[in-house]
């Protein structure tokens, strides 16, 4: 039954589609952050197109008032998911009205508190559905174009789409009136709300840039924005149709469930992706940042009719995200990029059967495999010839629906290149065309390189140590040196030490950071020079071979935690949490361990983001250092929004409670627990 639900769901909506069609909305709405509500004003322009007795706004679990038809009081229903407008609508232009109330269950998150100096209120419309919290629509084909006015706490900043109109404060409340100027679908409609610094630019087309960080990370501007205006400018160029949108925002959020989101004007993206000059060399912005500008073309401007045709958002924003990429770091980076990726597809495809062109396809699929289909084509047709289509492609479809077909056909006007082939070969197909791809990948000499340092895997050392120094000495491109480096890892120390030696000595953090990984045994001959890896500018490398170090080197433990006694890390603390932990293992070692436990099990707390808390909780089970307080915050980890986070809590609590102490310590502490979290206790282990 839920099928056929399902079935008439769709067709009763794409009836509507036919015979109504949205233009505009004003919202005029407040959020109320300590009942985590949504109350406002809601009124929608639209053109009935053929007569029709109910007209549906999607809205999960609303409340609504005074709901008015061209100021007129109008019959409505609502079944919890939809609000249903009740009238004999004929051919014309008609205005409803109406009040609402929601409490969103999802789409709408609210992290921290105003208590605790720490609020950020954020959207995530796309898989989550905008209904939630603002009666809209579900269908991405429905599109209109969306005025919000956003009432809050005047000391914060309140984010939406398009430009600011005004900003009214009185008694320390402030109205925020954004406009817009062009349609898009419902999911792209966002809200956010923080104590943020704005920064502004201009692009080289005079687009205004708006970059946007928390009070407390104003500092590490630069570092995590690094790039930006170069990345604009560039996709303006190569897309060759100027940003569409008449501002463009982008807003880093703390617990945010994505890498980021292309919200039409303003994206979303992680936390974890703000940065200071060291974390930079790990993991930046710049491929996120790229990614979701370029949805701002393909995905927000076009939109694909169904999932069916989501390659067109996701290929395109990937492809056009390495290209971006490649003006910043070079030929070298973008074909080993090209290559990992064929690496994923390759290994995907041996279980993946379900291809780009269907709905059910993997993200690996629509992201990876979708831009592999659009380096084959721009490969074949040549750069004029792809740039043109593409160019014809965004215009022609400009704030409208396609599908694949549409593409193809502009693709068709400037060349005669077989697209049946193309699209059996790669978008209808579960394989990995390795011949095609290697075609493209060996035009690079690094890749040529790094196919002769592959086809060795198999060989004894001694037969390639030679050729392995004289690369190591060479200026090849890190990923050579890397995949070299690998391939020694289960090779005898002694047979390899000189080419690990020679890794070291390339001073390029990523492949010291390979040598790093490799070694989990750590030979006293080798001690010293492993060290040199602690002062390498990686948190991630300093991560890795503190703990090597400490874990093989007993008698110099006291000596490693004097030096990184004051590391942090990323801001997800990751340094910090490992000294504690390894500095509350260590017997003898002089310090306060009621105080280090005490700030550990705090890092595992609702007053830190979901990858801080897994951090520390991690450690706090590995090493056993398991109290009340952190078992009542793994159970509060199993109600968090993100999905990663909260799997990682009810897992832990599984493998803890088979053991009968342990058990009997959940029990303990159930009646101290609210009431949510005990009903999610009881369920994990009764």
């Amino acid at each position: 039954m839920k099928y056929l639900f399902l079935f008439i769901s769709s067709f009763a909506f794409a009836q509507q589609t036919q015979s109504v069609d949205f233009k505009f909305v004003d919202g005029k709405i407040t959020i109320n952050p300590s009942e985590k509500s949504v109350s406002g004003f809601v009124s929608y322009w639209f053109d009935v197109l053929k007569t029709i007795d109910t007209i549906k706004i999607d809205a999960q679990n609303m409340e609504f008032a005074e709901v008015e038809l061209n100021d007129k009081k109008l019959n409505f229903n609502t079944d919890g998911k939809q609000l249903l407008l009740i009238y004999p609508f004929k051919k014309g232009k008609n205005n409803v009205s109406f009040n609402y109330v929601a409490k969103p269950k999802q789409a709408m998150y609210f992290v921290g508190s105003e208590e605790k100096n720490n609020l950020q209120i954020w959207t995530q419309g796309q898989g989550k559905y905008t209904s939630n919290w603002f009666p809209s629509f579900d269908d991405v084909n429905e599109k209109l174009v969306f005025n919000m006015e956003i009432t809050f706490n005047g000391q914060y900043q309140v984010i939406s789409n398009g430009v600011l109109k005004e900003k009214v404060i009185s008694d320390g409340v402030a109205r925020w009136s954004y406009v817009m100027q062009n349609p898009m679908s419902s999911y792209l409609l966002m809200v956010a709300i923080g104590k943020f610094e704005k920064h502004s630019q201009i692009s080289k087309s005079g687009t205004s840039l708006e970059f946007y960080l928390e009070n407390k990370d104003v500092a590490k501007f630069e570092p995590t924005y690094r790039y930006s205006r170069q990345i604009f400018d560039f996709l303006e160029n190569e897309i060759g149709l100027k940003y569409p949108w008449e501002v463009y925002k982008q807003i880093p959020v703390r617990d945010f469930l994505y890498a980021g989101m292309e919200n039409t004007s303003s994206t979303l993206f992680s936390s974890r992706y703000i940065v200071d000059s060291i974390a930079f060399e790990d993991r930046n912005y710049i491929n996120v940042n790229a990614h979701e500008l370029a949805h701002q073309w393909f995905g927000n401007l076009i939109t694909a009719k169904s999932g069916e045709h989501h390659w067109l958002q996701e290929g395109f924003a990937t492809y056009y995200a390495l290209l971006a990429e490649r003006t910043i770091y070079g030929d070298d980076y973008f074909y080993a990029k090209l290559y990992q990726s064929a690496q994923q597809i390759k290994y995907a495809s041996r279980t993946d059967s379900i291809p780009v062109l269907n709905a059910k396809a993997s993200s690996l699929s629509f992201y990876q495999k979708g831009a592999w289909t659009l380096f084959v084509l721009h490969e074949a047709i040549g750069d004029s010839a792809f740039k043109k289509a593409v160019r014809s492609y965004v215009k022609k479809y400009a704030f409208q629906n396609m599908i694949t077909k549409n593409f193809f056909d502009e693709v068709k006007k400037v060349s005669d290149y077989d697209l049946d082939k193309l699209s059996k070969q790669w978008l209808e197909s579960s394989e990995f065309s390795n011949n095609t791809a290697n075609a493209l990948l060996n035009k690079n000499k690094m890749i040529q390189l790094l196919f002769e340092v592959e086809k060795l895997n198999e060989k004894p050392l001694v037969e390639k140590e030679i050729f392995f120094e004289k690369t190591m000495r060479s200026d090849a491109y890190l990923t050579v040196k890397e995949a070299i480096v690998i391939q020694l890892k289960n090779e005898d120390f002694q047979t390899k030490k000189w080419l690990l030696h020679l890794a070291l000595e390339t001073k390029n953090i990523q492949v010291r950071q390979a040598v790093a990984s490799s070694l989990p045994k750590i030979p006293e001959e080798f001690r010293e020079e492993y060290e040199t890896l602690l002062a390498d500018k990686s948190y991630q490398t300093q991560e890795i071979a503190l703990y090597y170090l400490w874990n093989n080197f007993p008698e110099y433990r006291a000596k490693y935690l004097d030096e990184s006694k004051n590391w942090m890390g990323y801001n997800d603390f990751n340094l910090r949490t490992l000294w504690l932990s390894l500095a509350l293992s260590t017997e003898d070692y002089s310090v306060n361990k009621t105080a280090l436990i005490e700030e550990l099990i705090n890092y595992s707390s609702t007053n830190y983001e979901a990858i801080t808390r897994q951090n520390a909780l991690t450690k706090l089970i590995a090493f056993q250092l398991i109290n009340d307080t952190v078992l009542q915050n793994l159970v509060n980890a199993t109600m968090h929004h993100m999905w990663q986070f909260s799997k990682f809590g009810r897992d832990n609590i599984r493998t803890l409670v088979k053991k009968p102490e342990m058990r009997a310590s959940f029990e303990r502490i159930l009646p101290d627990l609210n009431e949510k979290e005990q009903f999610q206790l009881r369920r994990l282990i009764f």
